[in-house]
């Protein structure tokens, strides 16, 4: 039986996100849709930090081309001091 060829579609853009929670914190993560996974964090079927401190409020997010390039941005928004986060997302 012939094989399938590979999709040849891109794949689909993720979005780090950046949320204010309960007592001024902040939460960052990843997601393909950033209001559904809001919602998902409100409703505490997100991260154990947003069960503990629900989300107030979506802060800034910005599309990346893929998980990959998501993840990376992830890992640097978090290294960051909290002073300069959300001028993370101005750059």
């Amino acid at each position: 039986m012939p094989r399938k060829p590979p999709d040849p579609s891109p794949p689909p853009p993720y979005w780090l996100y950046l949320l204010e929670c309960e007592g001024g914190v902040y939460y960052a993560g990843i997601a393909l849709d950033v209001e559904q996974r809001f919602f998902q964090h409100v409703f505490g079927l997100g991260a154990k930090f947003t069960r503990a401190r629900p989300p107030q409020r979506v802060l800034a997010a910005r599309q990346y081309p893929d998980k990959g390039a998501a993840l990376r941005a992830e890992i640097a928004l978090k290294a960051l001091p909290r002073a300069r986060k959300l001028a993370f997302f101005d750059s």
